[in-house]
This record gives C-alpha cells, sequence and structure tokens, in this order.
C-alpha cells in the first residue's frame, strides 16, 4: 500500500506523458500468444475466425534461447494477418510449458485478450455457436447508454481451443475507429486492441506511457449487469484505460475496481506456458529502451538485448521484458 501512494504521488508530481523527446516505441506490431498445437490453432484461426496465414517459420538455437530464457528450446511460429492487424502464434516444440489453471477468471492478472471487430454481431454469435467455441460470456452483451464511452458498443467473451480468452466486439456509429463502420463485405474486420488486467492503472501507465511512450487515447468506468455478464466475474467494476501508438492495435489496461480478489500472474512463469502473451512493440532504438526499462527496474525475460541469427523472426534484434504485473512486452528493432 505504502508503494502504491508513493507511486501515485511520484506520477502526480510528474508532467503526463512520456518524457521529451521522441517515444521509444514507433508501433504496436502484432500480439502474441503460446499454443498447445499450431496445427490445430491454425485451423481455428484461419477458418473461424478468417485470419490469414502469412509466414511460417521453426527455430532454435543459443540467440532464441537467450531471448525466451528458456534452454534448449525449438519452436514453431506462425504469423497471421486479420484486417490490417497481425497476431502470432508460438508452439514449443520443446521444452513444453504448464497449462493455464482450469479455473481461469477474467479478473486474474494473467489475463489477455484481443477484441476482434466484427461487422455484425448477431451473425458473428451465430457463427461461433456452430463452430462449438467455449462460451466466456453467457452471450454478446449490449453496454448500456448511460456509459458515454461503451454506451451501444456489444461485445462476447470466448475461448480458443487452448482456452485463450478472446473477444468479439462491435461499435454503434460514432464510435471506435471510423475505419469499423465501413462497408466491407466482411464479418470478421481486425484488431481494435489487447487488454491486459492490472493491478493498479497508475503503475501501469508508468510503464506503457512514461517509459514506453504509449499515449493515452481515453478510459471510461464501466460497470453494471452486462459488464459481469460480459467479463463473468459478479460485481465487476472495471477502470478502463486505453493507449496507442502511432500504428497498430491499441493496448487497454482493465483494472478491477472490484472486487479485487484477481490472482497475481504465476511466480515463475515462462513463454512456453500457456497462459503466455506477449505484445511485440517496435522501437526507434533499443539500446533506450533497454536502459530506460532497466533505469525502472523492470523484470526481463531476456539476458538483454539479443541478435537474431537469420530473418527468420521478421526483426533483427528484441529484447522481452515484463510490465509490473507479470505481461509480457517484447521490443525488437526491425
Amino acid at each position: 500500500m505504502l508503494r502504491r501512494t508513493l507511486l501515485t504521488l511520484l506520477l502526480a508530481a510528474a508532467p503526463a506523458g512520456a518524457a521529451a523527446g521522441p517515444p521509444p516505441v514507433t508501433a504496436v506490431d502484432s500480439v502474441g500468444l503460446t499454443v498447445s498445437d499450431l496445427d490445430r490453432s491454425l485451423d481455428f484461426y484461419t477458418k473461424v475466425l478468417t485470419f490469414e496465414k502469412i509466414s511460417e517459420n521453426e527455430t532454435a538455437g543459443e540467440a532464441y534461447e537467450r531471448l525466451y530464457g528458456i534452454f534448449g528450446l525449438r519452436i514453431r511460429t506462425a504469423r497471421l494477418r486479420l484486417g490490417e492487424e497481425c497476431i502470432e502464434l508460438t508452439e514449443f516444440l520443446a521444452p513444453k510449458g504448464r497449462p493455464a489453471p482450469v479455473d481461469s477468471r477474467s479478473n486474474d492478472r494473467w489475463f489477455q485478450h484481443i477484441a476482434i471487430i466484427v461487422s455484425d454481431m448477431d451473425r458473428a454469435y451465430q457463427w461461433l455457436r456452430r463452430n462449438k467455441v467455449t462460451h466466456a460470456s453467457p452471450g454478446p452483451q449490449r453496454l448500456p447508454d448511460w456509459n458515454p464511452q461503451a454506451g451501444g458498443i456489444r461485445a462476447f467473451y470466448f475461448r480458443d481451443p487452448d482456452g485463450h480468452p478472446l473477444e468479439v466486439l462491435s461499435f454503434p456509429p460514432g464510435k471506435g475507429d471510423p475505419k469499423w463502420n465501413r462497408p466491407s463485405g466482411k464479418l470478421f474486420l481486425g484488431i481494435d486492441h489487447t487488454a491486459i488486467v492490472v493491478s493498479d492503472t497508475e503503475a501501469g501507465l508508468a510503464f506503457y506511457r512514461d517509459i514506453l511512450g504509449l499515449k493515452v487515447a481515453g478510459g471510461s468506468e464501466n460497470y453494471g449487469p452486462e459488464q459481469e455478464r460480459l467479463n463473468n466475474v459478479f460485481g465487476a467494476r472495471l477502470r478502463i484505460t486505453s493507449l496507442r501508438a502511432a500504428a497498430g492495435p491499441g493496448v487497454e489496461l482493465l483494472e478491477y475496481l472490484a472486487p479485487r480478489d484477481g490472482r497475481p500472474y504465476p511466480a515463475g512463469s515462462k513463454p512456453n506456458d500457456l497462459i503466455h502473451w506477449h505484445t511485440r512493440l517496435p522501437a526507434a532504438s533499443l539500446e533506450e529502451a533497454a536502459r530506460a526499462l532497466r533505469k525502472s527496474r523492470s523484470a526481463f525475460v531476456s539476458g538483454g538485448i539479443v541478435e537474431a541469427p537469420d530473418s527468420a523472426p521478421g526483426y533483427r534484434r528484441a529484447l522481452i521484458v515484463r510490465d509490473p504485473d507479470g505481461h509480457a512486452v517484447q521490443i525488437v528493432q526491425p
């Protein structure tokens, strides 16, 4: 409690936003997640959610062991695109990690999802039902009009074959990026944001805004029966803060003001565990980003900056670090 109070006072005394000069992070490139069976996941994401596979590679060796902090690894990774946004699915052929806790809830601090925009929520829900997805919400929820930021938005939580939470979301006219309401003839349009549960919004802002340079794009406080059913958390009251870089999907911080019983990120978790997600952020200078992260005493997954031995991963240099709640962030230099 004392640490949180001191952090809040320091942030209040400092000017809002990133430090002077260009932001270390230039975009949100993609969102990655660990899967148990890449072929099964590809089948789901391409056939059910209509992502397009744009590349696949298999990698191993010392550089990747240092990047992921896992000895003796061999991984298969596929990059997929929906609209203008990308995700990456990674299967650890060796060593296999731990499964996700079977009782995972939306307010546990390992929660992360992507919000997939749909042109027609009713059609999308019926399509997902026909494909027998696992519900996380009882059904699509329309957020109430009394909430000026979220009123009229419709959303539904479900799970992929490994239990990763996903969201389909539809915006009414006048809300969200205008591109989501342009006629396209497609049902699944792209990814608006990735959302992560945080224990303290101010600590999250100190990391994503003040160190990495993302900009606050909006926020709201959501509660009520629709929000409870969407998250499937009784009594849910959330402080939601949206951040964005110059390009790519947003990053949403979800702080549960109630209930406060969400569990912390499991100690000792590694990128081969099935709760692992990471947000990939290209940086203008990896050295400057690493220096700022070390100064803030962020927890590094990688031993430091890692040089990629080939072009397979789509970047030349990278590191992986954890935010204050344990969510992984992969910072790369293309």
